[in-house]
């Protein structure tokens, strides 16, 4: 997959927390033109340590290298793995015609669970799950490195509603009490026979969130130690936004500069924005060699479950009503996409709408449950 070369824009968060007004249409500018052509923008001054981003990623790796037998009581299927370890070939993307992405992960909640949104939703706010022997500074740095970036993607969500002449608010008051969650993530070694196969670490997709923030991985040699990487083919590529020109969009290398994390539009962002914004189509590519793995982590900002996902007044334009209709709450919206990737079973729809219909026929019956 050769790289194609676009100045990606990038966003100092000190130019948005300034009292500059030119230093914020600066920024402002920037994140018109990152969100809106490549879903994409890149972000310095963003508070991750990445020392401590280092430091984690050696804890997680530990944990990785137990055997499947001792991560087993952590893989939790009957909360549709939104916490603990994520085995591999369990995750599929929409558009993946059926391949598994080649990885397994770890996913944890920053922040405390909402209590009254846990009783409406509880799949999607479950308690954090721990092993009680994990590595050092796994269970701290997992937790630290996904609230440092959810401050800096707050920033980033007053800066976008800013660049679109939208109350500085707008899109921090909708995620306030949502399921935001940090997911560490291990793209697994190709064998001899399974290299330059067509096999992906992860398949082209969009994120379904609202903002997602990728701090920077690292690979690892085929003996385990972090180190370049192995070719020029292998990491991440994101699809710019379809023209006439480039009906397809222009794949472009989504490497971050030096110090430097991502951050990427998800599909609702691009639902409240009505197209303004789109929700970016990425591709986890992996090596023509084999032996080698990628650490990565990301944490996935989301609107509130009660939230209504509809275009804001502001972009309700026919078109857009048209491609975004029907309005839907986002906790509903969640549970179908869970379901659409792998991660929930299909029954996970069941729970969707009216579900006492059985009622009339134990009325009917004589039998108790009249106020059921």
């Amino acid at each position: 997959m050769a790289e194609t070369p676009m100045n990606i824009p990038t966003v100092d968060l000190t130019d948005l927390s300034s009292n500059d007004p030119a230093r914020v249409e600066r920024a402002a500018a920037a994140l018109r033109e990152a969100f809106g052509v490549f879903g994409l923008v890149y972000v310095k001054n963003h508070g991750v340590d990445a020392q401590a981003l280092a430091r984690f990623y050696d804890a997680f790796g530990e944990f990785v290298a137990r055997p499947a037998e001792a991560k087993k009581p952590y893989s939790r299927a009957d909360i549709w793995y939104q916490r603990g370890w994520t085995p591999p070939n369990t995750e599929v993307a929409v558009a993946s015609n059926g391949q598994p992405d080649f990885k397994e992960c770890y996913f944890a909640a920053p922040y405390p669970t909402d209590e009254s949104s846990a009783l409406e939703f509880p799949k999607l706010y479950p308690e954090n799950v721990w092993p009680p022997d994990a590595p050092p500074y796994f269970q701290e740095g997992l937790l630290s490195l996904g609230r440092s970036l959810h401050e800096a993607g707050l920033a980033l969500l007053r800066g976008a509603a800013v660049a679109l002449g939208l109350p500085e608010a707008t899109f921090t008051d909708v995620c306030q009490r949502a399921p935001h969650v940090t997911r560490a993530l291990q793209y697994l070694p190709l064998g001899a026979s399974q290299v330059n196969t067509g096999i992906l670490w992860g398949e082209e997709h969009t994120d379904f969130n609202l903002l997602t923030l990728l701090p920077g991985g690292r690979f690892l040699d085929p003996k385990g130690q972090p180190a370049q990487g192995p070719d020029d083919k292998s990491g991440l590529y994101l699809r710019t936004r379809a023209t006439p020109e480039e009906p397809k969009g222009r794949l472009v290398r989504g490497t971050a500069p030096a110090g430097c994390i991502v951050a990427q539009v998800g599909q609702q962002l691009e639902i409240l924005t009505g197209g303004t914004f789109l929700a970016t189509p990425h591709v986890i590519t992996a090596p023509g060699v084999p032996g080698w793995q990628r650490q990565s982590a990301a944490h996935f900002m989301h609107v509130h479950t009660s939230t209504v996902l509809f275009p804001l007044s502001r972009f309700r334009t026919p078109e857009a009503i048209q491609n975004y209709a029907p309005p839907v709450l986002a906790g509903t919206y969640d549970i179908k996409t869970l379901v659409d990737i792998g991660l929930a079973p299909p029954s996970a729809l069941d729970q969707l709408g009216y579900r006492h219909y059985d009622r009339l026929n134990r009325m009917r019956a004589g039998g108790s449950g009249a106020q059921g």
